[in-house]
């Protein structure tokens, strides 16, 4: 057990004396530190009082600050910093519901209360059923990657993996008698945190949660190499302390300085090299090993030299891991050879550096030995565990261990997101994903009868953009299909190719009048809501590089075109006409704070009919006023038609000339069901869509309890009109919503 279940720590009444175990702590304080840490403890001494709100691992054996005291005393070990010390002591706690994490803030502040925060949300691991082998989701060999993967994606300081690490060390010490968490808190272990503390060079806890974890796991094979070393213990520590003897001779004799010491085989170690190797107990060369530490990285190679003159070394069992460090920056000489008595021996040979960083953790590891099957440049992951490996050096250099959260905040992108199936599988996807892509990944089929998503339980938007750790169930219904808008980007019904690709080629799976008509009707249905009447779909659908309209139709209908794509093609073909073109006068034209060009009116000026308010791509005529230039009017505009009938000699034809570069000024009519924050969400949208809002007239009709507003709006185009105007129908309670004229 760790040094705080010492009896002498405990006294009569079986209140554990911190004072004691503050002075037995393996890290030098200073006086304000100590003060902030024995507040720390009495604060958990109170919280122990209280009734837990979850009772952990440690429930039935331990109180919370014994728990906590225990992980303190790990990451001391590992010479973190006093606020990482602080949230190791308020950690079990915090999680058990006896402290609020806002006192927590209020007393030790923010850096504190961050780090139990990010340990707490590591926690999730806990709750997956990692002894599920089978294969999930098409993924299985990636599946335990995936969740280590998402411990890193989890961790925003490193030293919240470090706390992780301290506490599942504790938990799996104190299962030894209870079979059922050890079952549970073993596997977890095995598959994750013991390859974690790999990943992170944290020797000193590899090996224990590696030999604890595999007991639990394994335990018949970890019984058989239990027994045949500790057959043979006595024999092979009189065989170390002759090997000690004859090497110190040798050494000391070439005058170096070392220091020597018998190392020995984990017994997990053994069983990995016997099944990597397919070979049996005895042909293990190194359960009989000793470590030398020598000052010089040239001392290595002349003590190498030194034992390879006093024994035989052992063909393609030599190791340089200075010249050629392993993944996770592991540094030493390694060599087999044949000792005394014509044993095998393997020696070990470093620098006191080298060791430390191998205790330590100064190193992070790459990428993980024998699971990782990784070519070309490093990705993104490997960025990360890049960046904890940075830390952790600049923290062993330069001892400044407060400083190292500033100096190196992750700023490494999350590309990433993984999130848990309700039976707690991982799945890996893009950063930014929604539901539906989770659901296609899932399964095709899951993602065809989708219609709707829960997150965490709660019930979210098809849109919503998921998170590391959040749990996702996808409501399916067996008549459900998808639906077209999925695939309009502006929408953000999907984010990733895979699910767009399945969407679309279910719509082209569909017979061609389908397609026909349904693409015939959303681009009227578009047209309409734009009020635009006059569309000549033939020169668009030649834009969009279709011999015929019905092909644009189907084209539309099955996905391979979207409408918003139609509406740029209708846009572009505005500047086609070869005409000169006049710019617009500001001060009597339509407000735009540019001029726009207009074709076909010479040098006269030109302002945008107040009446029909034409934008880019809508088919236009001008009317030669009296002293105010030409006035343009959409071509269906009414007021224009009774004026052809009285004046038509006025009327000239018109197009507009080359693109526009500002807004214009458009009115939009909306009607909706009124309730509470309707008008809140609507200019919501508009402020997101970064559209200006230029005058609001709202009515409400107390008897239907129905609201008509009508807005006037700068757009840029017609196509960022259309998604605005698709956003606002989604709304709730929208009935309707459309471009209006005067």
């Amino acid at each position: 057990m760790v040094q705080v279940r010492q009896q002498t720590l405990i006294d009569e009444q079986g209140t554990i004396n911190v004072e004691q175990w503050l002075q037995q702590l393996p890290l030098a304080l200073d006086d304000s530190d100590r003060a902030r840490l024995l507040q720390a403890c009495e604060r958990v001494q109170q919280a122990q009082q209280l009734p837990a709100a979850d009772s952990g691992d440690w429930a039935k054996e331990s109180n919370c600050l014994i728990a906590g005291l225990d992980i303190t005393i790990i990451l001391a070990d590992l010479h973190v910093d006093p606020d990482c010390l602080l949230a190791g002591v308020l950690y079990r706690a915090v999680r058990e519901g006896r402290l609020d994490p806002e006192q927590v803030r209020a007393q030790f502040g923010d850096a504190v209360i961050g780090l139990i925060e990010g340990v707490l949300r590591m926690a999730a691991i806990s709750d997956l059923p990692l002894q599920n082998e089978s294969p999930v989701l098409g993924q299985a060999h990636d599946q335990k990657d995936n969740i280590r993967k998402m411990l890193i994606a989890l961790v925003d300081d490193v030293r919240v993996a470090l706390i992780k690490l301290a506490e599942r060390t504790c938990a799996i010490r104190s299962v030894k008698e209870d079979e059922e968490r050890r079952r549970h808190i073993g596997r977890e272990v095995f598959e994750v945190y013991a390859p974690l503390a790999h990943r992170l060079g944290i020797g000193q806890l590899k090996w224990e949660l590696e030999d604890l974890s595999f007991r639990y796991t394994h335990a018949e094979s970890y019984r058989k190499i239990a027994r045949l070393l500790d057959g043979k213990r006595l024999e092979r520590d009189r065989f170390i302390a002759k090997v000690t003897d004859e090497l110190t001779e040798i050494l000391h004799e070439a005058g170096l300085q070392f220091r020597i010491s018998g190392r020995a085989k984990h017994i997990y170690s053994i069983w990995r090299k016997m099944q990597r190797k397919g070979i049996g107990f005895s042909q293990v060369y190194d359960i009989r090993a000793v470590r030398i530490l020598v000052p010089e990285i040239k001392d290595c190679y002349a003590t190498l030299g030194l034992v390879h003159s006093l024994w035989r070394n052992i063909p393609n069992e030599f190791d340089d891991y200075i010249a050629n460090p392993k993944e996770n920056g592991y540094r030493s000489l390694h060599t087999a050879v044949i000792g005394p008595e014509g044993k095998a021996l393997e020696v070990q040979i470093r620098t006191e550096k080298m060791d430390y960083e191998a205790e330590l953790g100064v190193c992070a590891h790459w990428r993980y030995k024998g699971s990782d099957i990784v070519s070309g440049l490093a990705s993104s992951y490997e960025e990360k565990i890049a960046w904890l490996r940075q830390v952790l050096d600049w923290h062993e250099e330069t001892g400044d261990a407060r400083g190292v959260a500033e100096q190196f905040s992750f700023s490494v992108a999350q590309d990433r997101v993984y999130t848990f199936t309700p039976d707690g599988d991982v799945v890996n996807l893009a950063y930014g994903a929604t539901p539906l892509d989770f659901a296609y990944h899932v399964h095709t089929e899951i993602g065809h009868r989708c219609r709707g998503a829960k997150v965490n339980g709660s019930l979210v938007p098809l849109t919503y953009q998921l998170q590391t750790g959040e749990r996702v169930e996808i409501l399916t219904s067996s008549k459900a299909q998808p639906r077209r808008d999925w695939l309009q980007p502006g929408l953000g019904f999907i984010k990733t190719s895979r699910a767009r690709a399945k969407v679309q080629c279910w719509f082209k799976s569909q017979t061609r009048e389908d397609n026909i008509d349904t693409g015939r009707h959303l681009l009227k249905k578009e047209f309409k809501r734009l009020a635009l009447t006059s569309v000549d779909y033939q020169r668009i659908a030649m834009k969009v590089q279709f011999n015929s309209v019905e092909d644009m139709f189907a084209a539309v209908g099955a996905g391979d075109l979207t409408s918003a794509q139609v509406l740029n093609a209708a846009q572009e073909l505005v500047g086609s006409a070869p005409e000169p073109h006049l710019r617009l006068n500001a001060t009597l034209g339509s407000h735009s704070r540019n001029q726009d060009a207009v074709r076909g009116v010479g040098s006269l000026h030109t302002r945008m009919a107040g009446c029909c308010k034409p934008l880019p791509g809508d088919l236009i005529v001008g009317y030669v006023t009296k002293g105010k230039g030409v006035s343009i009017h959409r071509a269906d505009c009414a007021r224009l038609m009774k004026l052809q009938e009285t004046v038509a000699g006025r009327v000239v034809e018109t197009s507009w000339g080359a693109g526009p570069e500002d807004n214009y000024e458009v009115d939009v009519a909306i009607e909706a069901y009124d309730r509470q924050g309707l008008l809140r969400d609507i200019t919501g949208l508009f402020a997101n869509a970064r559209i200006n809002v230029l005058t609001i007239n709202t009515q409400t009709n107390k008897q239907t309890n129905t609201a008509t507003m009508k807005l006037r709006v700068e757009v840029p185009d017609l196509g960022s009109l259309s998604k605005l105007l698709e956003r606002i129908d989604r709304l709730k309670n929208v009935i309707s919503v459309l471009r209006v004229s005067d």
